[in-house]
């Protein structure tokens, strides 16, 4: 028997405060997969170094064990269906905790952007103007279709449902809403919840 063996690994204990859904199994169910992504996918349309700010994260709060680098995260974000390189690896609950993490405290330092934007499209809507009449919006709307369009798969029916300008730019703007409720003291509670409502009897 092996003397001084290095003790298993523990998860973050920043990650204790998502409480386990009770599904009965530790994988992700399909509705959460595809939410976590599009999160994800819309941070990238915010912040053009996205990318670099999720690993960025990951080591500063020592969730490297679970999302370990760049190539990783891409595996854990192709778990989503809708990629055109979708992974049929499951995406795990500690995993996916791992992912709430990181997109609730990116949400965090984007919130005034967030917030903008938001206003900006509310004030558009109300004398009935397009997006294209406010520059940021507009261009996180673009950045956000281009994203969608070169990572999704244009045959999933989840996909299709998004074919017109206006379809992503709704989707978008629901995303934008949703990263400003995961931005509070609660956001990672919330977003973890929501993930799974429904999910678990």
């Amino acid at each position: 028997m092996p003397v001084n063996s290095p003790p298993a690994p523990q998860p973050p204990l920043v990650l204790d405060t998502l409480a386990h859904p009770g599904l009965p199994n530790d994988e992700c169910p399909r509705r959460a997969r595809i939410q976590l992504d599009l999160l994800l996918l819309a941070i990238e349309a915010l912040d053009l170094g996205g990318g670099e700010a999720m690993l960025a994260i990951s080591r500063e709060l020592a969730l490297e064990g679970l999302v370990k680098n760049r190539v990783h995260l891409w595996l854990l974000r192709g778990t989503n269906p809708m990629r055109r390189y979708s992974q049929r690896r499951p995406l795990q609950i500690e995993e996916a905790k791992a992912l709430v993490v990181i997109i609730c405290t990116l949400a965090r330092r984007l919130t005034v952007l967030v917030r903008q934007l938001l206003v900006g499209y509310q004030q558009l809507a109300d004398r009935q103007l397009s997006p294209e009449h406010h520059f940021r919006l507009a261009d996180y709307l673009s950045r956000f279709r281009s994203h969608f369009r070169a990572r999704m798969n244009p045959r999933r029916a989840g996909v299709i449902a998004y074919s017109t300008d206006e379809k992503l730019d709704e989707l978008a703007v629901q995303l934008l809403q949703q990263l400003l409720l995961c931005s509070g003291v609660l956001g990672p509670q919330r977003l973890w919840s929501s993930l799974f409502d429904g999910e678990v009897s």
